[in-house]
């Protein structure tokens, strides 16, 4: 009995200890970036990401910092690939916008975007106004409350509330299912990982998956790029109106 106790009180310990550590690399890494020492604060901050059993909205402020950290020691991929990875867990965060526009300025590509239809940016813009979980429930409450609205059109006596609890359960499942598609797509972003930033200096696209291959366009470290496939170590990737071929470990995920 007594070896049981010790050993509950030993995990106790130990759990209070792993809690703690998180809070302490955030706090040397934040003095760290407070006394200049951006070169020690960028390893802590990536030390406070590897160690996250699961990246949550929470985590969104430390991907922040070391964008920052990044960027100040003039690692301007790095930089701008951590913005975009706060932005994926907090798309609300004006703040990661504002220096991953200041960052994507400095990028030396000039390429043209592709034109896109008017609706599917707003779609897209409107999806990313909240992260996954928000969207989530927001679908499973708003699909509760048509099947509350249904019940009380089913079974009240009062026309006024049959009516009204007719025309609240039609909005709310329209608006449940856009929820829903909006959770699905982030979801599916999330998992498929397409878009991606060149983190190599210089890249040279190809016209085929091979060092062989004819020269395309060159592109330069911070382009984002979107990637449709990838073979024998190459990823098949689409930026503006170009399309190539460029090596795996010329670019990261976001």
């Amino acid at each position: 009995m007594k070896r049981l106790v010790s050993i509950y009180f030993a995990l106790i310990v130990a759990a209070a200890a792993f809690a703690q550590a998180p809070a302490e690399l955030w706090d040397d890494a934040n003095q760290a970036y407070s006394e200049g020492r951006y070169a020690d604060a960028a390893p802590l901050y990536q030390a406070l990401i590897d160690e996250a059993p699961t990246l949550t909205r929470d985590y969104a402020p430390v991907y922040y910092n070391l964008g920052n950290a990044r960027f100040k020691q003039g690692e301007l991929a790095q930089a701008i690939l951590a913005y975009e990875r706060c932005l994926r867990l907090d798309p609300t965060d004006k703040n990661a916008k504002y220096n991953l526009r200041f960052a994507q300025s400095q990028i030396i590509d000039n390429i043209a975007d592709t034109q896109v239809f008017f609706l599917r940016t707003w779609l897209t813009t409107l999806r990313n106004l909240l992260p996954l979980s928000t969207w989530m429930w927001a679908s499973i409450c708003l699909f509760s409350l048509m099947l509350v609205c249904l019940l009380l059109f089913a079974f009240s006596r009062s026309i006024g509330v049959r009516k009204a609890g007719f025309y609240i359960s039609i909005i709310s499942l329209i608006f449940s299912v856009v929820a829903f598609a909006n959770a699905a797509s982030l979801h599916h972003r999330d998992t498929v990982r397409a878009e991606a930033v060149i983190t190599r200096g210089i890249v040279n696209a190809k016209a085929s998956p091979d060092r062989s291959g004819t020269e395309l366009f060159t592109l330069h470290e911070g382009t984002k790029v979107t990637i449709h496939e990838t073979l024998a170590g190459y990823a098949n990737i689409e930026v503006g109106n170009y399309n190539g071929w460029i090596p795996l470990n010329t670019l990261e995920r976001i």
